[in-house]
């Protein structure tokens, strides 16, 4: 009997439509790779139960037949079965206190447990991800939000223009509204009162350079962090926007006088380190946040920075602020809570520290969806299931038997697996403290 391997309904938000493996990859795996694919039943998936029957692939509510079982986010621990192995994020490498439960159920019902975001290569650069989807989409939405609340100032602008990320069939339909904003732009310039408009990215990685390949397709000039102050002595061009990516050398400097900054001090030192960020924010009219942030990291924004940017007599140029890493009081403390797809922003007031959904308030416009790429799911899923469905067929024929030491799985997968028949791998065993 062939490996069967079983795609799992997701249930964790109404809004995730996302797939790890698309209908035309399964008929691959199928056809071949002799595994047998089964997928569960879904309302809201993007590839609909007929797209995958058309694809020769079963469509069934039970998956207890099933040897490996894939999907997106975590699964409820009173759905867990035991004895399978389950490949999906699992989002407990940290510790997270929300999904402690489910882990322990794993490791009782004698599971074996990969997590996408640990499929490594080896130099730890992640090769399963949808980074660059989540800036994409991220991305989108932020120049939304940017339009509504330049609309509710009472300032017509060009980028009412772009809708939410939700509202568009594919990325493609979007790239073609932005680009669009762009040739408005380039044809009727910004209201004076906007410009030089700057739009800063903290952090270049898959999140940062997903955001910046929509920005890039509106008229723009990258400046240098440290160019921002002669920016704005210059005569203003109407027709450009401005784009300054923050690297960890411009985010913070050593506490020490006269310290260097070194980058490998500075992630296995970060306490030797504070934040320098901002300096540059009043020069900001939209942040997009990309960074990879734990709380032993400076934070680029905090409470007390906004409180003092919003109390000064003239209003700052800073509108939106697109978290895509979206951490809870993390590297932007204001991001107080997350958002969905169908209400992604809310106002926060500096004087107050509440929040109000929309664009509508005194303070800054934060865009903060915990599930961004489930806002473009046909490109995202096509994308991840590309790179997962050359890893499938060694997940679903490895002999899960065998001890730890001679699983034999590719080691980017290896390198994956948290929980091995009810128990921690070795590079693991630090999430005990946690359960």
């Amino acid at each position: 009997m062939p490996p069967r391997i079983g795609i799992r309904r997701e249930d964790k938000s109404v809004w995730e439509r996302r797939v790890p493996i698309t209908p035309q990859d399964a008929r691959h795996l199928q056809e071949q790779h002799g595994l047998d694919v089964v997928v569960q039943p879904s309302e809201i998936r993007v590839f609909s139960d007929e797209e995958y029957r058309a694809a020769g692939v079963a469509v069934r509510e039970d998956l207890s037949g099933c040897d490996v079982i894939f999907g997106i986010k975590e699964i409820p621990p009173a759905q867990l079965l035991p004895g399978k192995t389950y490949v999906f994020f699992a989002h407990v490498i940290k510790g997270q206190p929300y999904n402690m439960p489910m882990l322990r159920r794993l490791m009782e019902l004698g599971c074996v447990l990969i997590d996408y975001e640990k499929v490594t290569d080896e130099k730890g650069r992640r090769l399963i991800f949808f980074g660059r989807h989540a800036g994409w989409a991220g991305m989108l939405d932020t120049l939304w939000a940017l339009g509504r609340r330049l609309e509710w100032e009472g300032i017509p602008n060009p980028f009412v223009g772009v809708d939410r990320a939700i509202a568009y069939p594919d990325v493609e339909a979007a790239r073609r509204a932005v680009r669009g904003v762009g040739d408005r732009i380039r044809q009727q310039g910004l209201p004076p009162i906007l410009t030089p408009l700057v739009v800063g990215f903290a952090g270049y990685g898959n999140v940062s350079r997903g955001a910046q390949e929509i920005f890039d397709l509106l008229p723009f000039r990258e400046v240098a962090p440290e160019d921002l102050p002669f920016l704005f002595a210059e005569e203003p061009d109407y027709h450009t926007l401005y784009k300054v990516v923050f690297r960890e050398e411009h985010m913070v400097e050593p506490v020490s006088p006269g310290g260097r900054f070194d980058l490998q001090d500075y992630y296995q030192h970060p306490e030797k380190y504070r934040s320098r960020f901002a300096a540059y924010v009043p020069y900001l009219t939209v942040l997009v946040n990309g960074i990879y942030w734990e709380a032993r990291y400076p934070r680029l924004v905090t409470k007390a920075y906004l409180r003092e940017l919003f109390g000064a007599p003239a209003r700052p140029r800073l509108r939106v602020i697109g978290d895509i890493s979206c951490d809870i009081e993390g590297a932007v403390e204001c991001t107080v809570r997350a958002t969905d797809p169908g209400n992604p922003i809310y106002v926060y007031h500096p004087r107050t520290g509440r929040t109000t959904d929309g664009w509508a308030g005194e303070g800054v416009v934060v865009m903060a969806v915990d599930i961004l790429p489930s806002e473009v799911p046909r490109d995202a899923s096509v994308d991840f299931s590309a790179v997962l469905r050359e890893f499938a067929p060694a997940i679903a024929r490895a002999d899960y038997t065998v001890p730890f030491e001679q699983l034999d799985l590719p080691p980017e997968i290896k390198r994956a697996v948290i929980v091995y028949r009810g128990e921690l791998t070795p590079d693991y065993r630090y999430l005990e403290a946690y359960l």
